[in-house]
């Protein structure tokens, strides 16, 4: 009997301590496998809600930073009211280039997708990536000159006092947005006059007497003052398709005042002058496809005065009867002509726009 207790004292012992009875005192729950610690003892030491803690002290913190920002703004709107409307066009004008840059990353991701090509996008998504990468290209000086140490503060020199040349458009303020673009549409109208005299030399140069007349007498008409019919310009579509009117058979010269007309560098090589100004010049005309499959109706104000101004029309101080009326016959040239016709769609750019303030005749 003695011994049998002792085999069975001997037994729990092997089992543990936990086996000989209870233990004195508040006994733990057992751990369960796989779940946190903070979800198995209930301790104060570890909340049940953290990351919502942190993200009130986040919302108070961003709180807080507004209402000191404001306060910083009606400061800088009584005390320097010059230099606020610099630091709010400043400020509008990040926050509008980060949606932008959004915007056009949503846009390649699609292209990506859906392996579209660009002449493939609504006319909305084509003109954007359009302006944005002319927009990249123009601050790529800037982003140079700022690299070296210690050269941010001439950058700030520099775009305060040639915000023009330097600045692009999300940092103009309304004002500036304007006499820019009349600024840049005078330097471009300059050259229309040089376009226009070079087309009517190259029509000497013709072999065909009867579109050489054609050519010449709408020349001089435009040299007049008179607007150009639509008709006019259809009767010497041939003579720029496989002639002496080819962007890549015209005169240096003539080619530089073209590029002018597009607002492209005309201190260039003359191969890469005419490489740039056919590019130019397609795209505008895929911009046009996609402006008809639009239709005219969906475009806002701003969108028709921006679509007339690419095409060598400066519609800011024009109505929008006026501005509808043109690109409404713009659209319907481009939609005649076809890809290797492209010298006269350049060329319809100065013909139509010249004289567009005074009556047709």
């Amino acid at each position: 009997m003695a011994l049998s207790r002792a085999a069975a004292r001997g037994a729990l012992w092997r089992l543990g301590p936990a086996a000989l009875g209870p233990r004195r005192g508040r006994m733990e729950p057992l751990p369960v496998l796989g779940a946190p610690r903070c979800q198995v003892f209930r301790s104060p030491e570890c909340p049940l809600s953290s990351r919502a803690t942190s993200r009130a002290l986040v919302a108070a913190v961003a709180a807080v930073a507004r209402r000191v920002n404001a306060r910083y703004e009606r400061y800088l709107e009584r005390s320097f009211p010059r230099f606020y409307v610099l630091y709010s066009t400043f400020t509008s004008g990040i926050q509008a280039l980060f949606l932008e840059v959004k915007e056009i990353g949503r846009i390649r991701f699609r292209m990506s997708r859906q392996r579209l090509k660009v002449q493939q996008l609504p006319y909305r998504d084509m003109e954007r990536l359009r302006q944005f990468r002319r927009d990249a290209l123009k601050a790529i000086p800037i982003g140079i000159i700022a690299i070296p140490p210690f050269a941010n503060f001439l950058v700030i020199v520099l775009m305060y006092f040639f915000p023009r040349q330097l600045l692009i458009r999300y940092f103009w303020t309304p004002q500036q947005q304007l006499e820019f673009l009349d600024v840049y549409d005078s330097i471009r109208r300059d050259s229309y006059p040089d376009v226009v005299q070079s087309l009517a030399l190259a029509a000497q140069s013709l072999p065909e007497p009867r579109p050489r007349e054609l050519l010449q007498q709408l020349c001089s008409q435009v040299q007049g003052g008179a607007r150009p019919r639509l008709a006019q310009l259809l009767a010497v579509r041939s003579l720029f398709s496989g002639s002496p009117l080819m962007l890549n058979r015209l005169q240096v010269d003539h080619v530089r005042a073209l590029s002018q007309v597009l607002f492209l560098t005309p201190h260039l090589p003359a191969v890469l002058l005419r490489h740039r100004l056919l590019s130019h010049i397609l795209e505008i005309r895929h911009l046009d496809q996609a402006l008809l499959r639009l239709g005219l109706g969906q475009l806002s104000e701003e969108e028709l005065r921006a679509a007339c101004y690419l095409r060598g029309l400066n519609a800011t101080h024009l109505g929008r009867a006026e501005c509808w009326a043109w690109l409404e016959q713009w659209l319907q040239l481009s939609c005649e002509l076809q890809a290797s016709e492209a010298s006269l769609l350049a060329h319809s750019m100065v013909l139509l726009s010249l004289n567009y303030s005074r009556p047709s005749e």
